[in-house]
Order: structure tokens, then sequence, then C-alpha cells
């Protein structure tokens, strides 16, 4: 709805009374203490120690220190009046080995998160795999091979164990399209394959292990089960050129329908399976495997950057990032674009999310990530970042306009807390509502923390 605010006479986007509003992190981006109290290397220890493959051959050794910070980084949260936090947990911190026993010291650190963010009236949202596959398991096949998968459910069973009496909402993956084409396909993330079989199957064990957590998770007794994917609308160049449409639908089923399709719906489109089977056959997909898969959940989290715009093109090669699109060619559509070169573009949000509840009805939404990298710095306690204020201001007014052409969306979390690991990039771009000095590991809220901060306060724009 939007209402008039009677102390100013302007318009005022209000968002559902009960929009859940909060901020997101993940575990290898901001906690370092990489070697300490039993946790074992993850791909992304490896990887980063990998020469060529991360900006400046930086790490997550340190990060920013949360591990040792948490009490202070809860703080500012509590501060920004945030009402939930998403936080990810370092699976060779609980089972050093990948399988085998449960570390205690590992779960005591998220056992101490946990109940500090309670303290203070933060709800605990956890992501159980944000991509730190234990090193252990990527050496005997990380996600080509099925058994990974049950060894995540094991893994997610003992953080449930542990941590299930004070945390509603469990997230079984984050951004699985990332881990199996980045990670197996390109070579760009860990741990660093460039394999498009590999690709298609870690893409469905990865799926395989959503599904058998989300059974295990409710059996249980957990209350809020979801899972997030990071989507982009595909427009073609011209929606009325059969080939440019032909090459948006392939494209949108190798970023969004692969993952879409079998959650929601329980089975995989007719078209990416023709794909994966162009490379690795369809073996690997066992009867009920897609019943698996499609576990009910209670809500879809969706994380957006950026729109994708294409066309067809005669003699086009394939891209590595979606194996067999011969013929695509991948348009720049003319945007301004953030440092990360991601074209800026908010209403490719409120596209996305409509199409969303259009082609998979009944299932509720959360935008789970949703920010952007601007080059910034504090000059005198201050760190002035309007780039990022409108970024963040234009896309939850799309938000509120997918809402008020009726779409379920139930909260809204921005990506960053603060500035972290960002992955190969190192710690050259910078995604945080709070900056983050690396050296002193200095925290200073910047000006786009406190503008959210007020939208949070009124619950609107």
């Amino acid at each position: 709805m939007t209402q008039t605010d009677d102390r100013t006479g302007t318009g005022l986007a209000l968002f559902p009374p009960a929009f859940r509003w909060g901020v997101a992190t993940a575990a290898y981006q901001i906690e370092g203490a990489a070697a300490e109290d039993g946790r074992t290397p993850s791909i992304w220890d490896t990887f980063s120690r990998t020469p060529g493959r991360v900006h400046l051959g930086q790490s997550g050794d340190v990060a920013c220190d949360h591990y040792h910070r948490y009490a202070e980084d809860v703080a500012l949260m509590k501060g920004l009046g945030v009402d939930t936090y998403r936080f990810s947990v370092s699976w060779p911190r609980i089972k050093p080995d990948g399988t085998g026993p449960v570390n205690p010291r590992g779960l005591d650190f998220y056992d101490r998160l946990v109940d500090t963010l309670l303290a203070v009236g933060i709800e605990p949202m956890a992501t159980l795999y944000h991509w730190d596959l234990p090193q252990t398991l990527e050496d005997r096949g990380g996600w080509t091979v099925r058994e990974t998968a049950h060894h995540f459910v094991a893994y997610a069973e003992a953080v449930y164990d542990r941590l299930g009496d004070r945390v509603r909402t469990w997230t079984t993956l984050n951004e699985p399209w990332c881990s199996a084409f980045l990670g197996y396909g390109t070579r760009d993330q860990a741990p660093g394959r460039a394999e498009p079989a590999s690709a298609f199957l870690a893409a469905h064990h990865l799926l395989l292990g959503h599904g058998l957590a989300a059974r295990a998770l409710r059996a249980a007794g957990a209350r809020e089960v979801s899972v997030t994917v990071n989507l982009t609308p595909v427009s073609p160049r011209d929606p009325q050129d059969r080939h440019d449409v032909a090459a948006a639908r392939l494209v949108d089923g190798l970023h969004n329908r692969i993952f879409l399709d079998p959650i929601v719906k329980g089975h995989y489109p007719a078209d990416m399976l023709e794909q994966t089977a162009r490379f690795t056959g369809l073996d690997h997909i066992l009867d009920g495997d897609e019943e698996v898969i499609g576990a009910p959940i209670d809500f879809l989290g969706i994380n957006y950057y950026a729109p994708t715009h294409v066309a067809a093109k005669v003699g086009t090669p394939s891209s590595d990032r979606f194996p067999g699109t011969e013929g695509v060619e991948h348009l720049d559509p003319g945007l301004p674009v953030t440092a990360m070169g991601w074209p800026v573009e908010a209403d490719g949000l409120r596209r996305l999310l409509v199409r969303l509840a259009r082609d998979y009805p009944s299932t509720p939404l959360m935008i789970t990530e949703n920010g952007a990298a601007y080059t910034d710095s504090a000059e005198d306690g201050r760190v002035a970042d309007a780039e990022r204020v409108d970024y963040l201001r234009t896309h939850l007014l799309a938000a509120h306009q997918a809402i008020q052409e009726g779409v379920d969306l139930r909260g809204y979390l921005a990506w960053s807390l603060m500035d972290n690991f960002e992955w190969a990039y190192g710690y050259d771009k910078r995604f945080g509502l709070v900056h983050v000095d690396y050296d002193t590991q200095t925290r200073i809220p910047k000006d786009s923390a406190l503008w959210y901060s007020g939208v949070i306060a009124r619950n609107g724009i």
C-alpha cells in the first residue's frame, strides 16, 4: 500500500505489517579463524591458495574476524533495527572431515551467536551451505558424486540437533547455480573445475541434498524450511523474434528453471533434461530423486543482483557459464553498472518476482540477498555511499510494486551487513552496509546503513 505521511505530506510506500527486515552474510566471507577450534580446510581455503584464483592471493583466513567479534557485529545489527539475521554455518567447523564425528567446539560458536542474537531480539536464520564444502569431500568427488548429498544430510541433522530449539528458519543451500556452474563448469569459483558434465552432475546432487535435508529437518521438527536460489530475468533483444525468444528461454532454463522446477514442481523441465543429457546423460537422476527434491518448502529465497539480456547470433560460441548455448549472444543493455560491472535494473527485480508468482503460485517468496558493490572509503568517520542508497531505494520500491501486483513477498535481507571477502575478488569489492578497515577491523556504518535503518523503522520508503 502507499499512504501519505502526515508529518511530511509525502508518499510513504508501506510494506506488510509482518514483513521481515534483515541483513545477510556467509561464514567464509566474514568469520576468519580458519584453523581454530578444529576447523579444517574447505574448498575455498584450497582455492584461495591456488595461484591466480583470487585477487592478490587473498583468503578468508582472517576476513572480518567475526568469529571473535560476533558480539560487536550483533550490536551493529541491533543498532540498525533489523529483526532477522541470515548467516551461514561452516560445514568444516561442524564435521572437520566432512563426515564422521561432530566437532562440539564448532557448534559452540553458533550456540553463542544464536543466543547473542536472541538476547537483543534478532531472529537467527541459518543457511547450512554457502559454498564451503569440506576439502576432504571434494577429494572424494565433491558434488559430482551422490554420496556428498547424503553426507550433507548428516551434517544438517547435527546442526539442527544443537540449534533447532532456537532457530526457526532453516535454509538448505545458497545459490546452487553458482556452486555447480561456476565451481565445476568455469573455474571461476571453488573448487575450480572446468568440466561442463561435472556442472550438471553437481547441480543434481546439490538439489538432491536440498530435498533430503529438507525432509530430515522437517522430520526433526523444523518450523520453516527454505532454499535460496540466485535468479535473473532473461530478456530477448526482440520479443517478436522467435530466435531471440528461444535464446532467452535456453539461458533462462540453465540459470533459473533447472533449479526452480524441481524444487517447486517436483520435476525437471523437459528441455533441461535434454540439455543435461547432451553432456552427461541422465543415469545419475534415479527414480524418486525428483520427488525428493520437490519436498515442501515454506518459502523460496531469492537472491537478485542483475538482469540478463540475450539475442540469437549464428556463430557465437557457447558461454562457459551456460553449457550448450552456441548461437546465443549476451548483450550489454547499456545500463549503469556497479563496481562488479553488473548492470543495475531495479525493475528487473519486479519482473522477476511477478514472474515467480505467476509460474510458481502458492510459493511465498523472500528476498534473501540484494545489494551492490561500489567503491567507497571512510573519511572523518563517515562513509558517503549515495550510489548504494539509490540502489537499495530503487530495488525496495520495485519489491513494493511487486507486492502491489499480488506477489506474496515475506521479507528483504540486504547483502551484506558488512564489507567482506568477496570470493575470487578478494577484498577488492565492498558490498557492506558497514565499512570494514581490514587492517584494524574497525567497523563504520555507512550512509546506506543509516538510510536502511530508517526504512526499517518506518516499515516503508
